[in-house]
């Protein structure tokens, strides 16, 4: 018997908070293929909205737990979940919630982790970014996004996008657009496109800095003046002075006159090994 779809009564979409949800249940079972489930896989959901995705999660997952920031769509998910016995959902903003206590208290210790989130674009930023640093231990992130940062995200040295939030995910994840999305597909449509993106975590970061937590701090200190010289955020990050920054560079194999734009991972990484052998000598 087809299960009937619950009834969002006089339930508004939220503007605020970003709310787009897909109900073609053919294109939903596609992207729950695409999250890379398994019968053996743990899942944290962000922004379930109406559930729609969480139940082909749930069927193809060992357990499932939504979290979702909008205390209206409680009930809903009720009534949509109620046949996907090892779905739960729990109400909290991503931004406030301790993650890691989170998916322990849910899954357990050791439990095989995946995660799949639905982000508006004022937060994706700031949520893939806790996640990275807050849950390491997920196999793989599978996110609808706006297609301009799926962009970003692929992005590499002179691309536009080309930046922090790049470097870090491809630090640690191999990733992929799965497949974009029209915007025609939501409810509301969104003004934009959006792609699903998938990173899955790699065995090993993609290179292997001296000290990870300098190379990190690097890669933030040389886009906060994206307009200036990377001597100069250096100046200014690290209390440089003009000649060792340049020093540095021209050691690295670096025009003194280079912007953090051109540089590729493996030059951040031969960089801030520079940085930590230069800190080191000062010790």
């Amino acid at each position: 018997m087809k299960q009937k779809k619950p009834h969002s009564g006089e339930f508004r979409h939220k503007h605020s908070l970003g709310q787009n949800f897909i109900e073609d249940e053919a294109l939903l079972e596609q992207l729950a293929d695409l999250s890379l489930v398994t019968q053996e896989d743990c899942v944290l959901e962000i922004g379930p909205g109406f559930g729609a995705l969480t139940r082909p999660l749930a069927r193809r997952a060992r357990q499932v737990l939504a979290l979702e920031i909008d205390e209206t769509l409680l009930p809903i998910l009720r009534v949509t979940l109620e046949h996907s016995e090892n779905a739960s959902v729990v109400q909290g903003d991503v931004m406030r919630t301790k993650l890691a206590p989170l998916v322990s208290e849910a899954f357990g210790e050791g439990a095989s982790l995946r995660v799949a989130a639905n982000l508006p674009y004022y937060i994706t930023t700031d949520v893939l970014t806790k996640l990275l640093f807050e849950l390491p231990q997920a196999k793989s992130i599978a996110v609808m996004i706006q297609k301009e940062v799926g962009d970003k995200l692929l992005s590499g040295p002179g691309d536009e996008g080309y930046g922090p939030l790049a470097i870090l995910c491809q630090f640690y994840y191999d990733v992929r657009r799965a497949l974009d999305v029209p915007a025609a597909c939501f409810t509301p449509p969104p003004k934009v496109d959006s792609s699903f993106m998938v990173l899955v975590r790699r065995e090993q970061p993609l290179c292997v800095p001296a000290d990870e937590a300098l190379f990190l701090r690097l890669v933030r200190a040389a886009f906060v003046m994206r307009r200036k010289t990377l001597v100069n955020n250096l100046v200014a990050g690290f209390s440089l002075s003009r000649e060792e920054a340049a020093a540095m560079l021209e050691e690295t194999g670096l025009r003194a006159q280079a912007r953090a734009e051109e540089l590729s991972i493996g030059d951040f990484c031969a960089l801030s090994d520079r940085l930590s052998a230069r800190q080191g000598a000062k010790a």
